[in-house]
């Protein structure tokens, strides 16, 4: 029988709470906002002026969010250290048409978003959530919580060759979900039941963000509950873990200003106004400097000194398919937070980053990991080596190690949460 933990499980039922309430990256900010709201923090607007007042801070773009918290008396040039994650995963995403259909069935048009795991969007009761832009300028966020849409697998009976040869999916052909029947296919139903569903009057909505999730809730799994199943871990667990480092490492005492940096569009490459390839980062850092009566000279003291943490989930090692990782790393569920290296700067971790967490894992009381890919696997890559070379600022990538990654449900060990959560405090302290 396997070791009892030796954490209490509190913080991982709060983050299959957290999972469960942002079905998009708007509602993951909206949650990471109301979490910052009862410790303390308030909102400041990029249209104001900001003055350099002490507290914590943060500011809300789309599906982004960066908060800061400054010290009383923190100098202008004061260093940052920051917490970097992402608030989008791979799903299906409604297209501007979206009502179509097609032999007495009626469908939703999808356009797929990022890399997901195609299959596992097969079969599965799907939810449709995201942001309703409104005729007056305002935003609205919708959650349709419950079995609404499903993409139909075809019958074994008519694909004999499926379980030989493997499931072949044609993006555009086989991942539209349906909804209904009927063959009175009628532009504007499906953002008409979204008004209704949302209590709004007819031809308010004039623009929209949508996406589909899976309505089955996190849970644990495993004889020992050893395990947590659940939607959205890549990345959502490490937004979760930054929200509660963040509102834990407040304290007047503090030699750095610890931030986190949620991005959104991180699963396309960054290149957005809200993805970590944009200018919300630096712009916002640099008007904290500025704000406390910084100048130039500053702003670059204070960039020289700051370091990045971009916490983001990695590859367990799979049983059933051990050959595909490096053969002399393996991590492991439940074996604390993974440093991730490639000297190809697939990764931003260095020897002297490497020191950074290993330090922080130290005052924390946490083990960690190392990963590395197997030569002959490309490697994936992070925001890390986005920030650093954005910045200027030294960055490290970690994460936790999880399986299933860009599946509509993934696996993480129910203890690394509370284990990422405690380094990054130890390392946001300094």
């Amino acid at each position: 029988m396997s070791a009892p933990s030796r954490f209490d499980r509190g913080l991982t039922d709060d983050l299959m709470s957290f999972l469960a309430a942002s079905p998009s990256p708007y509602h993951a900010v909206a949650n990471a906002a109301a979490r910052l709201e009862k410790a303390g923090f308030r909102q400041v607007a990029e249209t104001d002026a900001w003055d350099g007042t002490s507290g914590g801070k943060y500011v809300l773009r789309g599906g982004a969010i960066v908060a800061w918290y400054v010290p009383e008396g923190a100098a202008p040039h004061t260093p940052f250290r920051i917490v970097g994650a992402h608030t989008d995963s791979p799903n299906l995403r409604v297209k501007p048409r979206p009502d179509t259909g097609a032999h007495g069935w009626r469908q939703v048009a999808v356009e797929i978003y990022g890399g997901p795991l195609l299959n596992s969007w097969l079969d599965r009761d799907l939810g449709l959530a995201g942001r309703l832009s409104l005729r007056d300028g305002s935003t609205r966020l919708v959650n349709v919580d419950r079995p609404l849409l499903r993409v139909p697998q075809l019958a074994i009976h008519l694909d004999r060759s499926v379980s030989a040869e493997g499931l072949k999916l044609d993006k555009q052909r086989h991942l539209q979900p349906i909804w209904g029947l009927g063959n009175d296919v009628r532009d504007g139903d499906l953002i008409s039941f979204l008004e209704e569903e949302s209590g709004l009057g007819a031809g308010e909505v004039t623009g929209w963000d949508l996406m589909t999730h899976s309505v089955e809730p996190p849970a644990y799994l495993g004889r020992d509950r050893e395990l947590v199943a659940g939607p959205r871990m890549d990345n959502l667990l490490s937004v979760h873990a930054g929200v509660t480092a963040l509102t834990a490492a407040c304290g007047t005492d503090l030699p750095h200003i610890p931030v986190l940096a949620a991005f959104d569009h991180e699963e396309n490459g960054s290149q957005s106004d809200t993805g970590a390839d944009g200018p919300l980062l630096g712009g916002v850092l640099e008007r904290s400097v500025f704000a406390r009566s910084g100048a130039y000279e500053d702003r670059a003291r204070a960039f020289a000194g700051t370091v990045c943490l971009s916490s983001d989930t990695g590859h367990a090692v799979h049983p059933n398919y051990a050959e595909r990782h490096d053969p002399t790393h393996h991590p492991r569920v439940n074996g604390g937070p993974i440093l991730k290296v490639n000297v190809n700067n697939r990764y931003a971790t260095d020897g002297s980053g490497r020191a950074v967490f290993a330090a922080a894992c130290e005052k924390a009381d946490v083990p960690f990991q190392s990963f590395v890919s197997n030569n002959s696997m490309p490697c994936g890559t992070t925001i890390g080596p986005i920030t650093a070379a954005r910045h200027g600022i030294q960055t490290v990538d970690i994460g936790v190690a999880i399986l299933s990654m860009h599946s509509a449900r993934e696996l993480c060990g129910a203890d690394d949460p509370h284990l990422l959560a405690n380094a990054l405090v130890a390392f946001l302290r300094g």
